[in-house]
C-alpha cells in the first residue's frame, strides 16, 4: 500500500501550490485527498490468486458465459482523472468455472491501478485466461474518460470502446457474433 504520510505530504505540496493550505475548506484536503488516492489504486495490493481464492469449480459446460455490464472505476495514468464504464467479459470454459463475483473482483483489481483503457482490457481477458484455463475469452470495455470531457478538447459524450478476444474469440466469426449478439439482447 502506498505510505499514507508520503501521499499527504505530496498533497499538501500540489494544494499549496494551488490555494491557500490553511483555508478552512482545503486544511484537510492532503489527508482526505490521501486516503482517496490509496482507496482508488488499492488493485496494486491484490493479487489474481487472492482476488479469485479458490472459487473454481469443474464444469462439464462448453458454451459461452457471459458477464456483462459490470462497472468499473479507474484512472488515467496520464493525467490522474477517472474513467467510468462497463466491462463485458465471455469465455468458454473448458473443464472450471469461476465463481461469477470473482470475474467482476479481476476486474476492479486491475481497474484499480493507474491505467490506459487498452492494457486494462487486455490484462483482465489474460488473467481470466490464466485463472479458469479457457483458451476462448472476450472482453470489451466501454468507457467515458474525464481527462477528455473536463480538459483537451472537452468533448462531453465521447466514449471509448475497446476489446480483447483470445482464442475462438479472434479466430472465429460465429463466436464473437454470438458475444456480441448476446451484448445486444
Amino acid at each position: 500500500m502506498a505510505e499514507l504520510s508520503k501521499l499527504v505530504t505530496a498533497y499538501t505540496t500540489i494544494i499549496s501550490e494551488l490555494d491557500d493550505i490553511q483555508r478552512p475548506g482545503v486544511q484537510d484536503t492532503p489527508k482526505r485527498a490521501a486516503k482517496a488516492m490509496a482507496f482508488l489504486t488499492r488493485g496494486y495490493e491484490q493479487t489474481l490468486e487472492e482476488v479469485v481464492n479458490n472459487a473454481l469449480f469443474p464444469a462439464e459446460n462448453r458454451e459461452m458465459i457471459v458477464v456483462q455490464n459490470i462497472e468499473l472505476y479507474s484512472m488515467c495514468e496520464h493525467h490522474l482523472l477517472p474513467f467510468i464504464g462497463q466491462a463485458h467479459v465471455a469465455y468458454i470454459p473448458s473443464g472450471k468455472v469461476l465463481g461469477l463475483s470473482k470475474v467482476a473482483r479481476i476486474v476492479d483489481m486491475f481497474a484499480r491501478r493507474l491505467q490506459i483503457q487498452e492494457e486494462l482490457t487486455f490484462q483482465i481477458a489474460n488473467a481470466l485466461q490464466e485463472v479458469t484455463g479457457a483458451e476462448d475469452v472476450g472482453v470489451i470495455i466501454e468507457a467515458q474518460h474525464l481527462c477528455m470531457m473536463m480538459r483537451g478538447v472537452e468533448k462531453q459524450n465521447s466514449r471509448m470502446k475497446t476489446s480483447a478476444m483470445l482464442g475462438a474469440f479472434r479466430n472465429e466469426a460465429a463466436t464473437r457474433s454470438e458475444f456480441l449478439t448476446l451484448l445486444r439482447g
